[in-house]
């Protein structure tokens, strides 16, 4: 059976079909190209917060209740998340109601009321307000990393925005950020479950066939060249028990030849209690419950973090052990054997995908809108490939000092920080 169908209607919005005839419920997705990296500092935030006011009712469903029960009228739940490129609405609905989940979506993305501004302010105040201490200081290990990874640019600002950007953010900005991004050619709806492209295209050309965009679109602004030569670390105190770490790498985009051994390597590092990290800070020296590798790929950069919790008096002991696992990765090629069992891990999981249309719906939606379309097949192929010299070359070139990022947020100590820094510049120095 074919992975997927894709079709463009005549305004230029993207269809894709998964079909799916052994499941019973149907996931749909409708990507926006429109996310933080698409702002200026004065309104940072804005992308998020027209995702918010989407909710708040459309013309025709007024408020968000009768929005809400709509959904659940057809099974679903709908939510939505906006990160540094995307914005996403999706929800799960009953594959009969294919039509009436299309009409739904449509009269979010084009005709929302964008009503309630200043009760969505105060809630999304709120929801920033998790990423600040008492003091008013940046908490989020995120938001911290990205500001030395990304400085001076778009990327560097919380996807939430500021307290300021917020409270600078009004209806017109609204208005206007809306016409410039929700857009059927910037949107791409996939569906993956059990339903006919036939029936999924219909459904979507009834609905968003007559949708016309309203003004011009502005593209990001391209990542000037870093010039690090020095690890960079930021230290923010806070209370609680336990202090949190971020190691963050700048590594390259989606599109590079690394992008695949890079995503082989986050399977060595964290994936299952033997991975590197877990089996040598948790299983081996007990410095932490959980400790987690990421990686995020974007159109023209990236980075791979380490994110770890744990008692203060462990920091130091914490910070040389992961130096030394990603010096391992750089001094020695990983074994045939550690290798194979991260790469059926990641076969495993991409047969497993096949269980659940909320990820092949992602796959495809998303893979088509930021120009990153992959098959499970093509990812079988490429993942099987890798070869420990690859992992080896890869680590060699981007896991290295001046890539090198951290942020520790928490009760740290004094005397710790020294001795913590002095391991970061040491880091690959002989």
């Amino acid at each position: 059976m074919k992975e997927f169908f894709k079709d463009t209607l005549a305004n230029g919005l993207r269809v894709m079909t998964v079909e799916m005839p052994h499941l019973h419920s149907a996931e749909m997705v409708c990507y926006v190209g429109t996310g933080s990296r698409n702002e200026e500092a004065e309104t940072a935030g804005i992308s998020h917060f027209l995702e918010h006011m989407v909710f708040r009712g459309t013309v025709d469903h007024p408020s968000s209740l009768l929005l809400e029960r709509a959904f659940e009228a057809i099974g679903g739940a709908v939510n939505a998340s906006t990160d540094l490129e995307t914005t996403c609405f999706h929800s799960r609905l009953h594959p009969a109601h294919l039509r009436e989940g299309a009409a739904l979506f449509a009269s979010m993305l084009c005709r929302p009321l964008l009503g309630d501004l200043e009760t969505e302010r105060k809630i999304i105040l709120e929801e920033a307000l998790e990423d600040i201490n008492e003091k008013g200081e940046e908490i989020n290990p995120d938001n911290l990393t990205a500001r030395l990874l990304w400085p001076g640019t778009s990327l560097a600002l919380p996807t939430v925005g500021t307290r300021e950007s917020i409270h600078n953010i009004g209806l017109e900005h609204l208005r206007r950020h809306h016409e410039a991004f929700y857009r059927p050619d910037n949107t791409v709806i996939a569906v993956a479950g059990p339903v006919s492209r036939e029936e999924l295209l219909a459904a979507v050309e009834a609905e968003f066939g007559g949708w016309r965009e309203k003004g011009p679109r502005t593209p990001p602004s391209r990542l000037p060249a870093f010039d690090d030569q020095e690890p960079e670390s930021v230290w923010v105190g806070d209370s609680g028990s336990q202090v949190s770490l971020q190691m963050a790498f700048r590594v390259p985009p989606r599109h590079s030849p690394h992008a695949v051994p890079l995503r082989v390597l986050r399977r060595v590092l964290s994936w299952g209690a033997s991975s590197r990290l877990m089996l040598n800070l948790r299983e081996r020296l007990g410095l932490t419950y959980h400790v987690e590798a990421g990686l995020t790929l974007y159109d023209d950069c990236g980075c791979l973090t380490v994110d770890i919790s744990l008692n203060p008096v462990n920091l130091v002991t914490a910070v040389r052990e992961l130096l030394v696992i990603f010096q391992d990765l750089c001094d020695e090629a990983v074994g045939e054997e550690e290798l194979g069992r991260a790469v059926q891990s990641y076969l495993y999981d991409l047969d497993f995908s096949r269980d659940h249309p909320d990820e092949m719906s992602v796959r495809y939606g998303w893979g088509e809108l930021v120009d990153y379309l992959r098959t499970l097949q093509d990812d079988r192929r490429d993942i099987a490939a890798v070869t420990p010299q690859a992992l080896f070359a890869t680590s060699r070139e981007f896991f290295t000092a001046k890539a090198l990022k951290v942020a520790v947020v928490g009760p740290w100590r004094k005397k710790d920080r020294a001795e913590v820094e002095k391991l970061l510049t040491g880091f690959r120095k002989g």
